[in-house]
């Protein structure tokens, strides 16, 4: 997400965990000054992790250098340009168009896919790749049939460029159970700091970027876990004070939402 400072565009990068039932949903704003790879780079350092995200080169670079970082697509961005041309032209005039049918194939394959999160994860893998496989495999063929019938700069020809390119990375959720087919769960996080911005305008310091980047982590994992955020932060406010002189700050552990 972009913001502001100092008449500068800055980033706030936004990561979370998919919450599964052995695991707390974390969530977390991490506010740097460029798109640079060098601060995801960072982050991911001591983690085996898969991370679902849309086209962004920089993550896919990122793969390749780390054996532990494994890159899986967002089927709800490989949907987003179909539907936001059918928006454009209007429900009446979509139908029938190659922009319709994505969707429709798209919104097939993920409602379908959505029937199985309920399932063990071994379970959920078998599932995707008996009822699934078939169907991703018919649409990336159609995409390709259909991305030599138009013009490749057109809004259709980039929207299934866009797809047939990303065909590795959307593959990855079938092959394993616990990768989710789209990042809403970071979308939703976002949300509420996207809000915020159009109110705030911009950032005028690095250090007000730097608060905004732990307020809102604090309050979206409490969010995420369920946790009442002015109960919770009355809380922070009455305990922390408590422990302003202490070397040991081991207490802070016990205050994490």
């Amino acid at each position: 997400m972009i913001i502001h400072n100092h008449g500068k565009k800055t980033y706030m990068w936004v990561y979370r965990n998919r919450p599964l039932r052995s695991t707390h949903p974390v969530v977390l704003f991490d506010w740097q000054p460029s798109r640079h790879s060098e601060y995801p780079r960072e982050f991911p350092k001591t983690f085996s992790w898969t991370v679902v995200t849309d086209g962004y080169q920089v993550y896919h670079k990122l793969a390749k250098e780390h054996r532990d970082l494994k890159v899986a697509g967002c089927w709800v961005h490989a949907r987003r340009p179909f539907a936001e041309f059918i928006k454009s032209v209007g429900q009446d005039t979509a139908k029938g168009s190659i922009a319709q049918e994505a969707y429709s194939m798209i919104t097939e394959i993920m409602h379908i896919g959505n029937t199985f999160d309920d399932l063990p994860v071994s379970d959920r893998k078998k599932q995707r790749q008996l009822v699934l496989s078939e169907k991703v495999d018919a649409y990336f063929a159609w995409a390709k049939q259909k991305y030599s019938q138009v013009t490749h700069n057109s809004t259709i020809g980039k929207a299934l460029a866009y797809s047939i390119n990303q065909e590795d990375y959307l593959r990855v959720f079938l092959s394993d159970g616990h990768i989710p087919m789209d990042n809403n769960y970071a979308e939703q996080a976002i949300r509420p700091f996207t809000i915020g911005r159009k109110n705030f305008v911009l950032i005028e310091s690095s250090n007000g970027a730097k608060a905004s980047e732990i307020k809102y982590s604090l309050v979206e994992t409490a969010k995420a876990n369920m946790i009442n955020t002015f109960e919770y932060f009355n809380l922070l406010l009455t305990e922390i004070p408590q422990h302003m002189e202490d070397k040991d700050l081991s207490f802070i552990d016990d205050l994490l939402p």
